[in-house]
């Protein structure tokens, strides 16, 4: 065999992995790239360009780490370099209550799976979920990242430095501030989503 037909054997068996992770990991990648985008066109260009890239860069992905944390840690660098490309930054004061979102966002907030029958506590869980993600997107860049990697996918300290490429006290610190934040601005939402919160 020569050098030419080899490397494509090698490539073509590099693509059959890459292509069984990606079926494997897309669903929870789209639910992260959602939970920091806010909505679901961002979501979908954010997963493209983090599979694109690590596709770009499979030949260094180490096999002994688990495929999804080396894609975090490409999805956070993508999100946070994409929003510093942007001319402003849409930022929210802790002052003032936090509103739903653009009516054409509405539609996609509300798109939650249908695990109860109960009409009136589909709508108080929507509430909720509007409230949260709009406190999420409100976050710092840094801090919305660790949130939504520990918080809603349950990576450990050590999971989150490595996919935000910084140091153990660094999360720790982006986490306590990013989740105290989120408090402060979840208790600025309106009555019906805090209603849910005090229901049992």
């Amino acid at each position: 065999m020569d050098c030419a037909a080899l490397v494509a054997g090698v490539l073509r068996n590099d693509r059959r992995e890459f292509d069984a992770l990606v079926s494997r990991c897309h669903r929870q990648a789209y639910n992260i790239a959602y939970r920091l985008t806010g909505n679901r066109a961002d979501a979908e260009d954010l997963t493209q360009e983090s599979f694109l890239r690590a596709y770009r860069f499979f030949d260094r992905y180490n096999r002994e780490m688990p495929f999804e944390n080396w894609l975090y840690r490409i999805m956070s660098r993508v999100f946070i370099d994409e929003l510093r490309k942007r001319p402003k930054f849409k930022a929210h004061s802790l002052d003032q209550p936090l509103h739903a979102g653009d009516p054409g966002d509405a539609e996609v907030l509300l798109e939650i799976p249908d695990f109860e029958s109960n009409p009136e506590r589909q709508l108080l869980d929507s509430a909720l979920e509007e409230s949260l993600q709009s406190a999420l997107e409100a976050l710092p860049p840094e801090f919305r990242v660790a949130v939504v990697l520990a918080d809603i996918e349950g990576l450990s300290y050590e999971e989150i430095a490595e996919a935000m490429n910084c140091s153990l006290g660094t999360v720790r610190s982006r986490l306590h501030r990013g989740r105290k934040l989120l408090r402060q601005m979840l208790r600025m939402a309106p009555p019906s989503a805090l209603a849910v919160r005090g229901t049992p």
